[in-house]
């Protein structure tokens, strides 16, 4: 039986919130979505490998997915480049995380802005932690609960790169309001800078060996979704405090 388009972008949207390396029958995200098309988690895990046929950043590491890759593979992938937010969108909830009801909201609109917003942001940041191996790009912290899936350009001044996974970096709290706040910047070619406004900060030790100190350093490595260039050039230039 052949993949629907729509059992494809299912597939792909999960294929953006998990590691490669976890990509096999026995994983329960596959399981899960198995069960809810009607597949086996083989064909869904193989599927995930076709896409990663199909993703540069995956071949240019010298891994490799399954290389036949359907045209209507392409197309969904194609689809997913040119406009995250759409593509997700289209992609039903089950493959999100669970999303937090407890906070009271009220009427009816609010509520449905307000957890459309949070399913959202919950996508994205499983998305940017798969992608960083759930550990700040920055300093190697693994601990999930002190990590941010940091948007380069603001959730607020770019609603079509919201969810592109391109315009996100997996950082702890402290370098997220950091780099959120121009103290620090991640270069185009991927090193960190630190602003001259924590460098005054010569008596702080903490400062120093948490954030001056990283000047220059290489931030680890993508495992799916390069930072985009043009993306970080807007957070030197508008950001950053230099």
């Amino acid at each position: 039986m052949r993949w629907t388009e729509d059992q494809l972008r299912l597939a792909l949207a999960l294929y953006c919130q998990i590691p490669f390396g976890k990509m096999h029958s026995r994983n329960p995200d596959i399981i899960d979505l198995a069960q809810l098309i009607g597949r086996t988690p083989s064909a869904v895990s193989m599927k995930l490998v076709n896409f990663a046929s199909l993703d540069p950043e995956i071949v240019n590491s010298g891994r490799a997915g399954l290389g036949n890759a359907s045209a209507l593979d392409r197309k969904v992938w194609g689809e997913f480049q040119a406009d995250w937010e759409a593509s997700l969108a289209n992609a039903p909830l089950p493959i999100a995380p669970a999303i937090d009801t407890a906070i009271p909201l009220t009427g009816a609109t609010t509520r449905k802005g307000t957890v459309e917003i949070r399913t959202k942001q919950s996508i994205f940041r499983r998305m940017v932690l798969s992608n960083y191996v759930e550990r700040c790009c920055i300093s190697g912290l693994s601990d999930a609960r002190l990590l941010v899936a940091s948007h380069i350009l603001p959730w607020g001044n770019s609603k079509e790169h919201r969810l592109n996974p391109h315009n996100g970096l997996c950082l702890s709290v402290l370098h997220d309001k950091a780099f959120d706040r121009g103290l620090l910047t991640i270069r185009p070619d991927l090193t960190v800078a630190v602003s001259s406004e924590l460098k005054k900060l010569k008596k702080d030790l903490f400062a120093a060996n948490t954030l001056v100190s990283l000047h220059g350093a290489s931030i680890h490595t993508a495992e799916k979704f390069r930072p985009d260039r043009e993306f970080l050039e807007w957070h030197n230039r508008e950001v950053f405090i230099a």
